[in-house]
């Protein structure tokens, strides 16, 4: 499809002209546009522009979703008039972050550690769904599993179990990787510290507790210090607060060390300050507030499980707005590794297929047929995990189906957490995410999923049609 230049242009002066845009890129839908004044952007203006399908600002960054193929085009034309020199993603949040506060900052951080991650969490949770049909009983067959019935199956569930388990065993080596890269150390030297804390060598911190309570912790003795001999599997913040004292170490040794002597040092030297402080004050502290944190989502959800989920569930789209979404990923795997389950993630899942669900009920509100066309496959997208598109291209711009998705997604929580439904593992954040809800709370949740696809669609479609009487 050839590029209308007219519309380059007039997406240029609805940004605020070629003098607000500090830098650009784009990725395979949309342009990253780094503006110096994101209040000079005309919206009203940049909506009527046929190449766009939708806009959103985060992160820092201004985004205006075109499509595959055509986005390059539009960036390519956009370069040329404007003069600009061409941006990577990494120079667009570069340029992005100098806008931010320390709180956003701080979730950006987060962000950038745990979104390279999700393929492999996601996989993960999804053959552990499979995983669970497999050998839930009840399912297929009254107090029986599929397994137990066709045991020719059972080894097969097996080898399923533990490819959807690596990811989850060896996650502080993932976390450690990618981390490090985050704050500027060695990938390698991340990837080592993080299988480093979880050594065969050490307690498994999933059989902490019963070595606690029988008297059997392993200890070391350093010089009459007795530290802990305990491994953190599944752990998230002594690994975050290990990658980042060895990034520093790291660079700090760097630039004082000599070429000649680097390979000799600044790893050996680096590794080993890390892992002592990882072992002897980083990691009992950072697991104590792991604990703590986990002891105090568990109350809550336990003593008030309709105000947790009424709560969690109203306001997690508005987490998605702020970017703030991702630091609730640390919590859910800290849940998965202390309790074996998590009850935040089912009502993430809930809260994107309400934001499908208000999208599509924009098709019939709205007589504009390019509104019509991007609601339907901003639904699709959000039923299958992917919200953005629905949250920043339909629902916001029009506020009152963002604010029934909230309630419906509000309402769905409240029913899913005073039926205590949990998730082994963190999946698609949509309809397919009943894979990685225990078989045992399908029930309860397909529930829940209805009043999600329903409440969020009527609201908007009567509150729609009421705006337009």
């Amino acid at each position: 499809m050839p590029v209308n230049k007219q519309s380059v242009e007039r997406i240029i002066q609805a940004v605020g002209g070629k003098e607000n845009i500090a830098a650009a890129t784009h990725c395979v839908t949309r342009l990253r546009l780094a503006l110096k004044d994101e209040s000079k952007v005309d919206e009203k203006n940049l909506e009527k522009i046929d190449v766009v399908k939708g806009f959103f600002s985060v992160n820092g960054q201004f985004q205006i979703v075109i499509g595959p193929g055509l986005v390059n085009k539009v960036y390519d034309q956009l370069v040329e008039m404007t003069g600009i020199k061409r941006a990577t993603k990494q120079d667009i949040k570069d340029a992005a972050e100098k806008k931010l506060n320390p709180l956003q900052r701080a979730v950006k951080t987060l962000a950038d550690i745990f979104i390279p991650l999700l393929p492999a969490i996601v996989t993960a949770g999804l053959l552990m769904g499979i995983n669970n049909v497999l050998t839930g009983k009840g399912i297929f067959f009254p107090d029986r599993a599929f397994v137990d019935v066709y045991t020719n199956w059972k080894d097969f569930a097996d080898v399923i179990n533990l490819i959807a388990n690596t990811a989850f065993t060896f996650l502080p080596g993932l976390i450690g990787w990618s981390a490090v890269r985050r704050f500027g150390g060695s990938e390698l030297l991340g990837i080592v510290l993080g299988l480093m804390l979880i050594h065969p060598a050490l307690l498994n911190a999933w059989d902490y507790g019963k070595a606690v309570s029988s008297g059997t912790v392993p200890y070391w003795d350093l010089f009459g210090l007795h530290i802990a001999k305990i491994g953190y599997q599944g752990q998230v913040l002594p690994v975050l607060l290990s990658s980042y004292v060895l990034a520093k170490i790291e660079i700090f040794l760097s630039k004082r060390i000599p070429d000649a002597f680097k390979l000799l040092l600044v790893a050996p030297i680096t590794l080993l300050v890390t892992g002592f402080l990882s072992f002897v004050i980083i990691g009992p502290l950072t697991f104590s507030i792991g604990k703590a944190i986990t002891a105090a989502f568990v109350a809550i959800f336990d003593h008030f499980p309709a105000l947790g989920g009424l709560i969690y569930g109203g306001l997690y789209a508005l987490l998605v707005v702020t970017g703030m979404h991702h630091t609730f990923l640390a919590v859910d795997l800290q849940l998965i590794a202390s309790t074996g389950a998590t009850f935040l993630w089912p009502i993430l899942a809930l809260s994107n297929i309400s934001q499908g669900s208000a999208a599509l009920a924009m098709t019939l509100v709205s007589k504009d047929e390019k509104l019509k066309g991007m609601s339907v496959t901003s639904a699709i997208s959000a039923y299958l995990g992917i919200t953005e598109p629905a949250m920043f291209g339909v629902n916001l711009r029009f506020r009152y189906p963002f604010i029934s998705a909230m309630i419906g997604s509000a309402i769905a929580g409240v029913f899913i957490t005073i039926n205590k439904v949990k998730a082994s593992s963190i999946g698609v954040g949509g309809i397919p995410g009943f894979l990685s809800i225990l078989p045992q709370n399908w029930g309860a949740f397909f529930i829940g999923m209805g009043v999600a696809l329903v409440i969020p669609f009527v609201l908007t479609l009567v509150w729609g049609k009421l705006k337009r009487a």
